[in-house]
């Protein structure tokens, strides 16, 4: 008989596309990994993984058992959901995926009610790309993921998963502490021309957000600085080296040097809760869900001027 726990390592490598990345979602070691498909290699009597460069791929073999393995979990996924359902507690293990600045500015508040009301329930969180994780929720990897869109890139709804809203996250307008734009109350859109402007880098979204907005205001927007962290951006911005815009979550108190500013009309992202259909029973899911909506919107720690 195949055992369940190498089919899931085998399954993660497929998702993740190597065995250091499975191994990080699954919370092992890549030795441990590495040692499941060795097994599985072994009890199967077929190679899985072939050697490509330094990285490794699956086998012809591999990807079809790795199908096997993800309807094998989706029929271990609605056995737990059941049970967990009769015992009418939220228990167990849930995986939970999270963008950079959620896993920053909510999840901790949320984690740790949840471990308080709930000790029966094992939370374990991963900071994801919010695009990357809507794919881990419907691949079975991950249970919930907190992944965030804007007006110009809905969230993508695979089929068998399904999302709620947790709340509308404001963007302001980050800018040097000396830059005109500190004197006034608020800055609108069309005001936006001849900065010069530091964001995150082509191909994610807020970056995508600044182009197609500035554009569709008569401006070409001169991108002087990209760097993937906010935090990073925030630095360069009270480093007095151009503005930005920055989501109030997760973004912390300002350094000196950098000043948040009101744009209208308010740039916004929504965020949402996604699981599985299959498990939307789960009491750990629902309880999780609405734990995140009831520590919506988190304390404020950026308070525009």
């Amino acid at each position: 008989m195949l055992d369940l726990a190498r089919l899931r390592a085998l399954h993660a490598v497929s998702v993740h596309g190597s065995v250091a990345a499975a191994a990080a979602a699954l919370g092992y070691t890549p030795s441990a990994v590495s040692q499941q498909i060795t097994k599985l290699e072994r009890e199967t009597r077929t190679t899985l993984l072939e050697r490509r460069g330094r990285g490794v791929a699956l086998t012809e073999e591999a990807r079809h058992l790795a199908a096997t393995a993800q309807e094998l979990l989706a029929i271990v996924e609605r056995a737990e959901t059941t049970l967990e359902e009769r015992r009418g507690r939220p228990s167990g293990r849930l995986t939970v995926a999270a963008f950079a600045s959620a896993a920053r500015g909510l999840l901790p508040a949320v984690l740790a009610d949840l471990a308080r009301r709930h000790p029966a329930l094992d939370v374990r969180l991963s900071e994801v790309d919010p695009h990357l994780s809507v794919d881990l929720v419907a691949r079975g990897v991950t249970d919930l993921a907190v992944a965030h869109d804007w007006d110009i890139a809905p969230l993508p709804a695979p089929e068998g998963v399904e999302q709620a809203l947790i709340g509308e996250d404001r963007c302001d307008l980050l800018v040097p502490e000396d830059h005109p734009f500190t004197r006034r109350a608020l800055v609108r859109r069309e005001d936006l021309g001849g900065q010069r402007w530091i964001c995150q880098p082509p191909g994610r979204v807020c970056h995508d957000w600044l182009m197609r907005t500035l554009r569709a205001a008569g401006y070409e927007p001169e991108i002087v600085h990209t760097a993937e962290e906010n935090h990073t951006i925030v630095a360069l911005v009270a480093a007095g080296l151009g503005v930005a815009v920055i989501p109030r979550l997760g973004t912390g108190t300002l350094p000196p040097g950098a000043v948040a500013v009101p744009v209208e009309p308010a740039p916004v992202r929504r965020l949402y809760a996604l699981w599985r259909t299959g498990a939307a029973r789960r009491p750990a899911i629902t309880e999780t869900v609405r734990t995140l909506r009831s520590h919506w919107p988190p304390a404020p720690d950026v308070t525009p001027r």
